[in-house]
């Protein structure tokens, strides 16, 4: 156990690093940034949280005594009155999500081809350019599609892109340094999509409530039984999300497009 006490550490970088259980007290953060952070069961006393931006999963996230949990969902389903449909519980909605999914993302595939190829490749504050956002949502569906639903131990594309903080793992390809074309990437979501298109066209209330058969081989998710509806639900969760994530960054994009002119 390492103990810092009076130290200065402005500045440091923690990555893999294994911080549970630990005590921060009068400690100064501000300014720091988290990604990747496992924060469950976080106690939290004498904070002050000002000007701070978190996004992730929030569930039983107590404030001041308040569950802002709920409050935070419901704000959400307020601001993007689509969002509800993406927590379906029969087949027909699943299609109808499906539904929602491909007509959000062709108006933001359309915004994306108004601006110059190379912008398409930019990070906007660290985060997956355009293209690496659409490459990691064929590494999803390959994963809990392709993988555990269909049952293909490797479905991978070169061009797969893994979250981040997932470890390496033999046989799924991580390359950063591609610089595919648009064109390119959308022939592989054309393709993912209808993979997902067509599962949840033939499911029944009794393949929904079933469980996948376990994969042989390295690979994400790991070789286990998985409920059919948890993975679709992923599916439509990481569709939904990363969608939002694109938006709010082509913003950003067509400023320095016009910047540029």
């Amino acid at each position: 156990m390492a103990e810092f006490t009076a130290a200065d550490l402005r500045g440091s970088r923690f990555e893999h690093v294994d911080l549970s259980g630990s005590e921060l007290r009068d400690v100064d953060l501000s300014g720091a940034r988290f990604r990747g952070v496992d924060l469950r069961g976080a106690t939290m006393r004498g904070v002050e949280l000002v000007g701070v931006d978190i996004h992730g999963e929030i569930e039983n996230l107590t404030i001041n005594g308040v569950d802002v949990g709920p409050l935070v969902q419901a704000e959400l389903d307020r601001r993007h009155p689509d969002r509800a449909r993406m927590r379906p519980t029969d087949p027909a909605g699943f299609r109808e999500a499906w539904d929602v999914l491909e007509r959000l993302w062709g108006g933001t595939v359309e915004r994306a081809g108004r601006l110059r190829p190379e912008l398409l490749h930019e990070s906007v504050d660290g985060e997956w350019s355009f293209i690496e956002t659409l490459r990691h949502l064929v590494f999803a569906t390959d994963a809990w599609i392709g993988r555990a639903v269909l049952g293909d131990p490797s479905p991978w594309d070169p061009l797969d892109l893994p979250w981040d903080e997932m470890p390496d793992t033999p046989g799924v390809p991580r390359d950063r340094e591609a610089r595919p074309a648009l064109d390119a990437v959308l022939a592989l979501r054309r393709d993912r999509m209808s993979t997902v298109r067509q599962v949840i066209e033939g499911l029944t209330p009794e393949s929904l409530d079933g469980h996948t058969e376990p994969v042989e081989g390295p690979g994400w998710p790991r070789p286990r039984s998985y409920p059919i509806r948890e993975c679709l639900l992923v599916v439509l969760n990481e569709e939904w999300e990363h969608r939002l994530y694109a938006e709010r960054d082509l913003a950003v994009l067509e400023a320095r497009g016009a910047g540029s002119g």
